[in-house]
């Protein structure tokens, strides 16, 4: 039996694959636990040309789901120059608020790195031209996106997606003019993330963002299961304490902090 969700109040989702079979075949499902479990809003995150394009049919469909397009570092080494010219072609349709997931891996090896720093790059351009927000990867190389991001001139905007950086990590993050957004991993009993919860209680309020990165990362109690929008109050509750804040402080701060970056309407909710 799943355990009972947190008390209700609205959050944000700030990433959650709608487009993975294990969502998309309960869609209608999975959009009304989400609402019955406080979320008003929800990015759905594209990571290859295809299911960006999946991406942005859902959010045409289904009020309160918005879109992320772009193509993920550990994918770049299957794309080719037709995908790219459709991730630019789809970047500039209704509801589509972020380019993104882009970013660099270094704890797989499917894409050489210079072609992932490459496609990042081509990322943060499209952005810029765009004028929306980047969803950035990062795995096992904050340093590596540290350095790309203060090559370019001024800030960026955009998110640091399921951070499990250090405090100094977050620090210049924000510094950068990021956002920075936890998932289930700050709820698990390992004392190795120990030092991710020391980084999470020093994220300004106004730079921090929750997601569920669904369907990966479920947080306590439901990590057997597989993870969806609804489970995202676990880890908003957890982080609120983190934060010495009451959930619904937490609630309003995140919220408020998702519909500025990504620019979502006030009066639209799932």
């Amino acid at each position: 039996m799943t355990p009972s969700t947190p008390e209700c109040h609205p959050l944000v989702d700030t990433h959650a694959h709608l487009d993975d079979p294990g969502l998309r075949n309960d869609l209608e499902g999975v959009l009304d636990r989400a609402g019955a479990a406080g979320l008003v809003q929800i990015i759905a995150v594209g990571t290859t040309a295809l299911d960006s394009e999946s991406v942005t049919t859902i959010a045409s469909r289904h009020n309160g789901v918005f879109a992320a397009v772009g193509v993920q570092p550990n994918h770049v080494a299957e794309a080719d120059a037709a995908d790219w010219q459709r991730i630019v072609a789809i970047a500039s349709r209704p509801r589509v608020v972020a380019i993104g997931e882009t970013g660099l891996d270094r704890y797989w090896n499917y894409t050489p790195f210079a072609l992932q720093q490459e496609w990042f790059d081509r990322h943060l351009t499209l952005a810029d031209e765009l004028g929306l927000p980047v969803v950035i990867h990062c795995r096992d190389c904050e340093a590596d996106i540290i350095e790309q991001l203060r090559r370019r001139k001024g800030p960026v905007q955009g998110v640091l997606h399921s951070f499990t950086g250090s405090s100094q990590h977050a620090a210049a993050f924000v510094e950068l003019g990021l956002y920075i957004s936890l998932a289930g991993m700050v709820t698990f009993s390992n004392k190795r993330l120990d030092t991710l919860r020391a980084a999470a209680a020093t994220i300004p309020l106004n730079r921090i963002l929750v997601e569920t990165d669904s369907p990966y990362l479920s947080p306590h109690p439901v990590r057997s299961r597989p993870n969806q929008p609804s489970h995202l109050p676990w880890t908003a509750e957890r982080l609120a304490a983190i934060q010495g804040l009451t959930p619904a402080e937490f609630a309003q701060a995140t919220t408020s902090n998702a519909k500025r970056l990504f620019r979502l309407p006030a009066d639209e909710t799932l």
